[in-house]
C-alpha cells in the first residue's frame, strides 16, 4: 500500500516518536510511506518527502516534527481552492490511506474528508493541551507539563530570594490541564484555569494570609485562556485559520500580576512561558505513547478501519470515531479542580 502522513497544528514533543512508530509498522507490511510537509498545506501544494527507515529510525528523542507543520485549514470559508488541491493530490499520489497526526483542528479536517468525501483517514491525537475527547491522554501533554513544572521550580527560587509573588502563564486555550498539573506538582499557591472563573478576591486574600503567617513568596499558575474583568479579553485577539483567538497577544499573566500587586501591595512579577513548553525532547511517557499510537494507526490502516482516531483508554490503545473525538473539548471537571484546591488553597 501507499500511505500518506502529515502533522498539523502546533508542534509538540511526541510527534516524531509517533511518526517513527507508524512508519516502522507500515514498513513491516511492505508499504511505501509518503510524508506531506507543513501539515495540510503540504497536501494542498503536493509537497512531500519519503519516510524511509533511514529517515525515521533516529528521531525518537527529537522534539517538534520532522514533517514540519502549519495551521492551514482547507475547509475554511473562501479557501475552496485549497480543498480542491487536497483532493487532487490525494488522487495524484494514488494514496491508499492518509494518517493525520494532530489536535482537534487537524483531526477535524481528517474527519470531514472521511464523512464528506470518503477519504480513508486515520487520526493520531496530538496536543499539549490534552483536550481531545475519548482519549485519556494525548502525547505532548506530559512533556509540556514537565517543562512548565521545571520552570515553576526555577521561578520559586527567585520568588523566595526576592520575597515576591510570581505569576506563571502557561499555554492552555480552552482547557487548563497543563497549568493544573504543573501548578499542583510545583506547589503553586493558586492555580487559575479557563474552566473555573477566577475569584480574584479569594486568591489575593489567600496570598496575603500566606504572608501573614510568615511565608515570604508565592507562585500562581495561570492558563493563558483565563479571563479577568478589566483585562484584554481573548475575544479581542486575532483569529487563526481555524477561527481560534491567538492568545499570545492577550497576556493574561501580566494582567493578573498587576492586579495582585495593586490589591495586596506584595511585589509581583510575571513569567510567560509561551512556546518554551512546546520544545525539547519528549519525556519517557510521550515517547512510549507516541510510539504506541503510531503503531496502532498503521495497524488500523491494514485492518481497513477508517474515519477513526487512535485513543488511549486506561492502558489500552484502541480506535474511536474521529467525528466524536472532535465534537467537544475534554475540559477539566470542576470536581477534579476542587480535589486539588486543598493542595494549594491553605
Amino acid at each position: 500500500m501507499k500511505i500518506g502522513m502529515l502533522t498539523g497544528g502546533g508542534d509538540c514533543p511526541g510527534l516524531n516518536p509517533a511518526i517513527r512508530g507508524a512508519v516502522l509498522r507500515l514498513l513491516d507490511y511492505g508499504d511505501e510511506v509518503i510524508g506531506f510537509t507543513q501539515g495540510w498545506k503540504g497536501l494542498v501544494e503536493g509537497n512531500t518527502e519519503p519516510l524511509t527507515l533511514e529517515r525515521v529510525e533516529g528521531i525518537i528523542d527529537q522534539g517538534g516534527t520532522i514533517l514540519r507543520s502549519s495551521r492551514t485549514n482547507p475547509f475554511a470559508a473562501g479557501k475552496e481552492a485549497q480543498l480542491e488541491g487536497v483532493l487532487a493530490n490525494l488522487k495524484k499520489f494514488e494514496l491508499d490511506a492518509l494518517i493525520a497526526l494532530g489536535g482537534e483542528d487537524t483531526l477535524g479536517v481528517a474527519s470531514k474528508l472521511w464523512t464528506q468525501y470518503g477519504i480513508k483517514t486515520v487520526g493520531v491525537p496530538k496536543t499539549m493541551d490534552n483536550d481531545l475527547s475519548l482519549t485519556d491522554y494525548t502525547f505532548g501533554f506530559d512533556s509540556a507539563a514537565s517543562v512548565a513544572l521545571e520552570s515553576i521550580d526555577r521561578l520559586r527560587d527567585t520568588a523566595r530570594s526576592h520575597d515576591r509573588v510570581i505569576v506563571v502563564e502557561i499555554m492552555g486555550r480552552h482547557a487548563g490541564w497543563t497549568a493544573l498539573w504543573a501548578g499542583v506538582a510545583g506547589g503553586a499557591d493558586w492555580v487559575a484555569i479557563p474552566e473555573v472563573p477566577l475569584d480574584m478576591d479569594a486568591m489575593c486574600k489567600h496570598l496575603q494570609a500566606n504572608y501573614a503567617r510568615g511565608k515570604t513568596f508565592g507562585i500562581v499558575a495561570v492558563s493563558e485562556g483565563v479571563e479577568i474583568a478589566g483585562a484584554q479579553k481573548a475575544a479581542d485577539a486575532a483569529l487563526d485559520a481555524f477561527g481560534h483567538h491567538q492568545l499570545g497577544e492577550v497576556g493574561i499573566g501580566p494582567a493578573i500580576a498587576k492586579e495582585i500587586e495593586k490589591r495586596t501591595g506584595i511585589p509581583t512579577r510575571d513569567a510567560v512561558l509561551g512556546h518554551v513548553v512546546r520544545g525539547g525532547s519528549p519525556t519517557l511517557f510521550d515517547r512510549i505513547l507516541g510510539t504506541r499510537v503510531g503503531i496502532k494507526a498503521a495497524e488500523l490502516v491494514h485492518e481497513g478501519k477508517f474515519g477513526v482516531m487512535v485513543a488511549q483508554q486506561g492502558t489500552e490503545i484502541l480506535a474511536v470515531p474521529i467525528e466524536d473525538a472532535v465534537k467537544q473539548w475534554k475540559l477539566v471537571p470542576q470536581a477534579l479542580y476542587d480535589e486539588f484546591v486543598t493542595t494549594f488553597n491553605k
